[in-house]
């Protein structure tokens, strides 16, 4: 006779005593009257009774002291015996009734559902107006464009998934931001994913959401996971402009309103040349590290590394190098020419500096993401 249970029911709990048995109870009906084998995991780290209300219901209390969402059910999971994970808050903001629901989806073959607060109805006073219509449609709608994944509500604590996918996915993150990187995760590992409609109540007892901390926690790791958008769009707009910008000065192709422009905004190209080029080179070096130690792919990025070796980018960045020093000599030796006097060769100077910098940034760039490309066992 199997006796693992279908699903595991693991609950985030600090100092959640207003709200936690009526969670329980709840929970416990319906999985009863469903008829659905499951266990109840609370994983606690409070300093008030939700311990003790834990044991009366004689549910799997796993004890930690460590702060965090994230924490939390990273210590559940470890309890977890479960072919399905549900997960949701035991503040009383949640309808545990939706567990076989979410079950269904899972039995038909999706490997992660999550809940959809914002097309459900929203009691009264349960969610802050802000939260409601700025913070929460405007995560989501960040998230939809950095990962091209039409998700409605992000943040939504309600969510059910596969043992086998929740593996997959190797989560990490002990703050807040957990809600994100499951998803994220969820997208890169192409899990099946299905959206449910929810209600959402009020909640029982006092809150411990910080917006626009959790908030600027789950966009900056946002960021993090889109390396293309946090680094190479705004790398490729500052050398592309720079290099226009550098080239147009350089051979007097420019003027505003009959205005000569001479060589002092080619200080502003140059820089914005390197800044460009050394986000470029960051984008390169995220993904990289996504690739060897996050289990990420990227077709493209694999064949760069098979054309551009280590070997082959030093070169070139040698080469860039070696123009840029052929060039300070060549000015040397017109200074020389004219007796160490004056010169008006500062647009050749910023051109030569622009050069070595990124001949060096890219000798020793290409060192680096070889470090990165190293594989963990």
């Amino acid at each position: 006779m199997n006796t693992q249970p279908l699903v595991s029911v693991v609950l985030p709990c600090r100092n959640e005593q207003p709200a936690l048995a009526q969670c329980l109870t709840q929970i416990k009906q319906v999985l009863q009257q469903n008829n659905i084998n499951g266990e109840i995991i609370v994983s606690d780290s409070s300093t008030d009774s939700s311990p003790d209300i834990a044991k009366q219901f004689g549910v799997v209390l796993v004890k930690h002291n460590q702060d965090g969402y994230g924490a939390a059910y990273l210590q559940g999971f470890k309890a977890a015996q479960g072919r399905y994970l549900f997960l949701a808050d035991c503040d009383g903001t949640y309808d545990f009734s939706e567990i076989p629901n979410f079950i269904n989806y899972l039995n038909q073959g999706f490997d992660f559902v999550i809940g959809n607060r914002l097309n459900g109805k929203i009691a009264p006073k349960a969610m802050p107006f802000l939260h409601r219509y700025f913070g929460s449609p405007l995560l989501s709608l960040i998230f939809r464009l950095l990962f091209w994944y039409k998700v409605k509500d992000i943040n939504c604590g309600m969510r059910a998934i596969t043992k086998s996918g929740l593996e997959k996915i190797n989560l990490k993150t002990t703050g807040m931001e957990f809600a994100s990187e499951m998803l994220i995760k969820a997208v890169r590992q192409n899990l099946k994913i299905r959206q449910v409609t929810i209600n959402y109540n009020q909640r029982l007892g006092k809150s411990k959401l910080k917006p626009l901390a959790d908030g600027w926690r789950h966009l900056r790791f946002m960021l993090l996971y889109s390396p293309w958008f946090l680094f190479l769009l705004p790398g490729l707009i500052f050398f592309i402009l720079g290099l226009a910008l550098m080239l147009a000065l350089y051979f007097n192709w420019l003027a505003i309103f009959s205005l000569k422009l001479y060589y002092h905004p080619m200080f502003f190209a140059s820089v914005s040349i390197i800044i460009g080029y050394q986000l470029i080179i960051f984008s390169a070096f995220a993904k990289t590290y996504a690739i060897s130690h996050l289990g990420e792919t990227s077709p493209l990025l694999n064949k760069l590394h098979q054309y551009l070796t280590i070997e082959k980018a030093s070169l070139l960045g040698l080469l860039f190098g070696l123009a840029g020093t052929v060039i300070f000599f060549v000015i040397f030796w017109h200074w020389y020419q004219s007796g160490f006097g004056a010169l008006a060769e500062i647009k050749n100077l910023i051109l030569a500096q622009t050069l070595i910098v990124i001949g060096v940034q890219t000798i020793f760039s290409s060192f680096m993401l070889s470090i990165l490309g190293i594989k963990e066992k």
